[in-house]
């Protein structure tokens, strides 16, 4: 029997206009994103934030040195946006000015404040780069190098991480291991192995607490050891921090270490047991292994989560690809629950895992005893 072709018109249900408008606000989102990276990186909410007036398009691109036809619609639709507001919106075009809200100020400018978020964005950025390259690793099954997602990716974590880094790990995380904390402080000189490094600002972050400390840092990326390398000097701290260019499982020095540390990268990792296992074999008996990681739920759930669904965005562009890199490979993601972390730590040969009491949005932090 032929279906009646009115039969198969039907209203959208509900579910599907509120998906419709989801789909909307998500895209409209994603553009706040990119201007938001171009606000950062050309210098846009720096300069409004340094001037006392509102400024007009003509004024911002003269100070960044950008071109006024871009910046005017880089301004009205940061306005639109509800990132700034503008004087005169029914005026002639050359004559609006336009404001960053101070409030938006530690978020978008302040780079050491701990609600930083501008390098979110360059981070976001930096993971949906090579799109065309994550297309086809989804068909292929390949992996996709991390230093194939360029400076962005890199200089956007650092970036993020940095205030905490500098403000937080010393002063907050450490001291919860108060046995830890006082051997730091203590002679001998103690010496701290930082895996991941990055641009090494938890390794200066450590020094600048622990003044007898000696850190070595360590990371596989030529692009940001070179980095890390620059900002240990400028710190004046190149006493006290070397970095190294190599494998995290090759580190040598069997019970050298008080500390052994990795900050958001076992994850990434293709072989986190062998890792875990060569950090156990580093640090004394009575030192232990501090891992942060992402703060995700118990079990999957399949139920809507902002922090969960961040985790899985960087998983499925970036950590995911990036952690196929060896044959064999654990195959993490980003989204790395707790029980996962402590099947690792158990194989690499830890006697005990446990989370520490440090309050975070975005990280969970687990101290694993040799």
């Amino acid at each position: 029997m032929a279906t009646d072709p009115s039969e198969l018109e039907s209203e959208p249900t509900e579910a599907a206009d509120a998906f419709a408008e989801r789909l909307l606000t998500d895209a409209a989102g994603a553009f706040t994103v990119f201007q938001v990276y171009l606000g950062d990186q050309l210098g846009y909410y720096r300069t409004l934030a340094d001037t006392l007036d509102a400024l007009t398009a003509e004024e911002l691109a003269a100070a960044t040195g950008t071109d006024e036809r871009y910046t005017r619609e880089w301004l009205e639709a940061q306005t639109v946006g509800g990132v700034l507001t503008v004087a005169d919106a029914s005026g002639a075009p050359d004559g609006r000015r336009y404001r960053l809200p101070e409030a938006y100020e530690p978020l978008l400018v302040e780079e050491e404040h701990l609600d930083f978020l501008a390098p979110l964005c360059q981070t976001f950025v930096g993971a949906v780069g090579p799109i065309e390259r994550v297309v086809d690793a989804y068909r292929t099954g390949q992996a996709i190098p991390f230093e194939d997602y360029g400076a962005d990716l890199h200089e956007g974590q650092a970036r993020m991480n940095r205030p905490a880094f500098l403000h937080q790990l010393g002063q907050e995380w450490i001291p919860t291991m108060a046995d830890v904390d006082e051997r730091l402080r203590s002679d001998p000189d103690a010496r701290v192995v930082d895996v991941g490094t990055g641009h090494a600002w938890s390794s200066i972050g450590i020094a600048r607490v622990y003044s007898d400390v000696y850190v070595d840092a360590v990371d596989l990326d030529e692009a940001s050891v070179a980095v890390a390398r620059e900002n240990v000097a400028a710190a004046g701290l190149d006493d006290r921090i070397e970095v190294h260019h190599r494998d995290a499982a090759d580190l040598d020095g069997a019970g050298e270490y008080a500390l052994a540390t990795a900050f958001e990268c076992v994850h990434d990792m293709p072989d986190p047991v062998g890792v875990l296992r060569t950090m156990r074999e580093v640090v004394a008996d009575d030192g232990a292994v501090l891992v942060m990681d992402e703060r995700v739920g118990e079990t999957f759930t399949g139920e809507s989560d902002l922090v969960e669904g961040l985790m899985y965005g960087w998983s499925v562009f970036h950590c995911l690809p990036v952690g196929r890199t060896e044959e064999p490979s654990a195959e993490t993601g980003t989204v790395m629950r707790e029980e996962t972390l402590r099947e690792y730590a158990e194989e690499a040969g830890f006697s005990k895992v446990d989370v520490l009491p440090i309050e975070s949005f975005f990280f969970r932090f687990y101290r694993l005893t040799p």
